[in-house]
């Protein structure tokens, strides 16, 4: 093989080799975002922090379709933090629950009655426990819960399908984590309160996708 058949051949194979290289590097790139980017993401901003939230709309697929289709159109901007259970502030022979609670029941609550509830997904079909930091939907009978959300204080099993803490046994509909600024969280939770209420509420400015 002569000099020129030489170089042309280590060319050849240098770029085949460079060129492959390249694809697998921008293959493993494109998995690692998409594997990043899987799950829908919710930025919570207050006066004491943001708060970011991951949630699970394969797991939740109807709950997380209403939770962004409000983040999406601005509907809560000039929502709030309004509304704590702890152990201090429950009867005393009821289940002890530790949830902080918002949405807008105390800044425009007659939005809430012209929007339509969401079908109820339980925990024993989602598979989404209410552990600390779980974002989960407050409610009346299943199928009346909308816009209004409740972030868990710890583990809270007496939430989840056939927990002490709910009546009907059925359970509330958690939908997604915070995975970012559960001390957000828990400077809230600890301010003061009267019968479960935040005096005063903590304004949320807004929920936008993250």
């Amino acid at each position: 093989m002569g000099l020129f058949n030489s170089v042309k051949h280590v060319y050849k194979y240098g770029y085949r080799h460079n060129a492959l290289l390249l694809c697998f590097i921008a293959l493993v790139f494109f998995s690692c975002t998409q594997k990043k980017q899987a799950n829908p993401r919710i930025q919570i901003e207050t006066k004491y922090g943001i708060i970011v939230a991951e949630l699970y709309p394969s797991k939740a697929p109807q709950t997380c379709a209403a939770i962004l289709s409000y983040v999406d159109s601005g509907f809560y901007e000039d929502a709030s933090f309004y509304r704590v259970l702890n152990v201090t502030n429950q009867p005393s022979n009821a289940p002890k629950t530790e949830i902080l609670q918002g949405g807008l029941w105390k800044t425009n609550y007659m939005k809430l009655y012209e929007m339509k509830g969401i079908p109820h997904e339980p925990t024993s079909k989602t598979g989404i426990k209410h552990t600390d930091g779980v974002l989960s939907l407050a409610r009346n009978v299943p199928g009346t819960a909308n816009a209004e959300f409740f972030i868990c204080i710890g583990s809270q099993s007496g939430l989840d399908e056939g927990g002490e803490n709910v009546e009907d046994k059925l359970g509330y509909a958690a939908f997604g984590k915070v995975i970012r600024g559960m001390s957000v969280v828990r400077k809230i939770y600890m301010l003061n309160d009267h019968e479960q209420m935040l005096t005063p509420p903590v304004a949320i400015y807004n929920i936008t996708r993250k």
